[in-house]
């Protein structure tokens, strides 16, 4: 698979390169959090992150005001296994080069599948801050080849991807949501407890 870089023009339908943010301080924030070897974490919410200067700049200018968590996903991945989306944007920084697998929300069929073909594989650049648009179609990130693993930051409306407190139906979309402000489709290979498995095709392997 042809892996781009977000600075690429390609990158543009499914989000943009964020400019003007003092990272500096949550990149070196992030070198404390933990990196498994065999496996990917996500932690939606991390109070430490959430109370560095950058917090409220990327809560007013990203976020238009709204409430935001800062947590991360950390590890090591290879393959698509799933893909998700918000009702949102969702806002990535690359601590370590990392590589996602992106589509779009519009190619879901009416029934809910997704054509795995239609993925498209971007590297975020150590250091590089991208807003992934609410239409794309995404998932964990994958390590690069050579690297030990990847640690990417996440930021979102305040509660997303937290336990649901409410019941969802069984029919159309609601099969979808997993978590709070959460869609995912997976594919079948993943195994993935609960999930919808409406991914056909390949599970994407790097």
């Amino acid at each position: 698979m042809q892996i781009q870089n977000v600075t690429d023009a390609a990158f543009r339908k499914y989000g943009k390169v964020l400019e003007g943010y003092d990272l500096s301080r949550l990149i070196k924030e992030m070198e404390h959090t933990p990196l498994p070897l065999d496996d990917v974490i996500y932690v939606p919410s991390v109070e430490e992150l959430e109370a560095l200067p950058v917090e409220e700049d990327l809560r007013n200018r990203a976020f238009g005001g709204l409430p935001i968590e800062i947590g991360y996903c950390n590890g090591n991945n290879k393959k698509l296994n799933a893909l998700e989306y918000h009702r949102s944007s969702e806002i990535n920084v690359a601590v370590t080069d990392a590589i996602l697998l992106i589509g779009h929300q519009q190619d879901v069929e009416p029934d809910y599948t997704y054509d795995t073909s239609r993925v498209e594989a971007f590297l975020v650049p150590a250091g590089t801050a991208i807003e992934v648009y609410a239409t794309t179609l995404h998932y964990a990130p994958c390590t690069v080849e050579g690297n030990e693993g990847f640690r990417v930051v996440v930021v979102l409306p305040k509660d997303t991807n937290t336990d649901l407190t409410f019941p969802v139906g069984k029919a159309g979309e609601d099969r979808l949501i997993t978590a709070k402000n959460k869609w995912l489709i997976a594919h079948e290979d993943a195994k993935i407890e609960g999930a919808f498995c409406g991914l056909k095709g390949e599970n994407i392997t790097l």
